[in-house]
């Protein structure tokens, strides 16, 4: 009897040392705060998950050398239940929007998993202060990812899939090639995957191969139109700029001609239809502004906004799309687009940056060598699939990487948007690989 109660009592000191601490809570408020790295738990309202909580991550901001500090990031854990599957998204902007009460994913709702927004480095609240922009990126991204994962596993056991939309579906891939354990399955949605800083393929997309030639010819009209009537319209342009405050680098009739040489881009991004733009010949100049900005808006161009920490990881790391002149040679004023995302896009204090091919050159490497579990989603119209991974990787030699295209899709292409034969497809391959 004696050695019996020794023996357990041996045994429960065992299994204390050698268990995760998480286990022995009984929420998952307690869980989250055994995390060491985890501060300022606060819950939040939700109607789609059982719970859910706002955590900062503690992480570097740089691993390779900790003297450069530490920063918050934010992430948002919405809780469905200890025994599902999880879902990270890789977010690849800033994430205010996941604390919503009504937010979730397709991908979280359809494997009914747990759901971890990670709000990407050097965005919103989860920015470094000082700002020490050479930090910034991909490699130090992706290690913040890897320590959130290799910390929530002690709460959430069962398989993880990861996913991500257009520059957060490029950090689903990268994640995936430098971490490729951390998670079982992979999804990227619409990802470009660009090889330069103006990677060329996308120029080529919009004048030959994106929608129907008559499409293509009346958005060619549209912009000549445009720069046909600059001067008639050019003061309405620069009151409205004025008006909303937008500085630039260039002058204003310089991002006249940007937001006409855009326009295609944009129109095509997002699924729009030819006959919603006004009929050049008879619109008035407020009407042909109107159209513009709806889809082109000059403040875009500033080098000041939201968006300044992905201009400088385009330019670094992730690269971009460049813009073709010559169908519009006798109309445009701009003689050259070349390097506009340095000249235009970054403050002067950040132009210059040189990019680096490490990254495009390795995740190829991998994505051609592996065979992992991957669905690749993309979009048939959307100017991004001209870079995608689809345009290069032979899927057919590939037992486990998955490739749907959403016919006539644009850079909003999901699950629920595809045709129901590929959509009932992409679900049971999915549901399959995180039993």
């Amino acid at each position: 009897m004696k050695g019996t109660q020794i023996k357990s009592t041996l045994t429960a000191l065992f299994l204390l040392l050698v268990l995760p601490l998480s286990i022995y809570a009984d929420s998952l408020t307690e869980k989250l705060e055994q995390i060491k790295s985890i501060n300022n738990i606060r819950p939040l309202k939700s109607n789609k998950f059982k719970e859910k909580y706002l955590v900062n991550f503690n992480h570097p901001v740089d691993y390779k050398d900790s003297s450069a500090g530490r920063f918050n990031q934010r992430v948002v854990i919405s809780h469905t239940g200890y025994d599902r599957p999880t879902v990270i998204v890789t977010e690849g902007y800033g994430g205010s929007y996941a604390q919503n009460e009504n937010y979730t994913e397709e991908l979280a709702e359809i494997l009914q998993a747990n759901l971890i927004h990670v709000e990407y480095r050097y965005f919103e609240e989860s920015t470094p202060s000082p700002c020490q922009w050479q930090y910034l990126t991909v490699w130090n991204s992706l290690n913040d990812l890897h320590e959130i994962v290799t910390a929530l596993k002690e709460i959430y056991p069962k398989k993880w899939l990861a996913t991500g939309i257009s520059k957060g579906g490029m950090t689903t891939i990268f994640y995936r090639a430098y971490f490729p354990n951390d998670v079982e399955v992979s999804v990227p949605y619409v990802a470009p995957f660009n090889k330069a800083v103006e990677d060329g393929r996308h120029e080529k997309f919009l004048e030959h191969q994106v929608g129907t030639p008559m499409e293509r010819a009346c958005i060619l009209d549209f912009q000549k139109a445009l720069l046909k009537r600059k001067a008639a319209i050019m003061p309405q342009f620069r009151s409205f700029c004025e008006k909303n405050n937008y500085k630039y680098n260039i002058s204003l009739e310089d991002v006249y001609d940007y937001c006409v040489l855009e326009f295609p881009f944009a129109f095509w991004q997002w699924g729009k239809d030819v006959h919603i733009l006004p009929d050049a010949n008879g619109a008035s100049d407020e009407e042909m502004l109107k159209a513009l900005i709806a889809h082109s808006s000059p403040d875009y161009f500033q080098y000041e906004t939201s968006s300044k920490s992905f201009y400088v990881q385009a330019a670094r790391e992730l690269g971009y799309y460049g813009y073709d002149v010559r169908p519009l040679r006798p109309y445009i004023g701009l003689k050259t687009a070349e390097n506009y995302l340095n000249d235009v896009m970054l403050p002067k204090e950040l132009q210059g940056i040189k990019f680096d091919k490490t990254l495009y050159r390795d995740t190829r490497k991998f994505l051609k060598k592996e065979d992992c579990k991957m669905m690749f989603i993309y979009g048939e119209n959307d100017p991004w699939t001209a870079s995608g991974v689809n345009t290069w990787l032979d899927f057919s030699k590939k037992k486990n990487m998955k490739l749907f295209i959403d016919p006539t899709g644009s850079h909003i292409s999901r699950i629920g948007t595809m045709p129901a034969t590929q959509r009932e497809e992409a679900i049971r391959i999915l549901k399959e690989w995180m039993k």
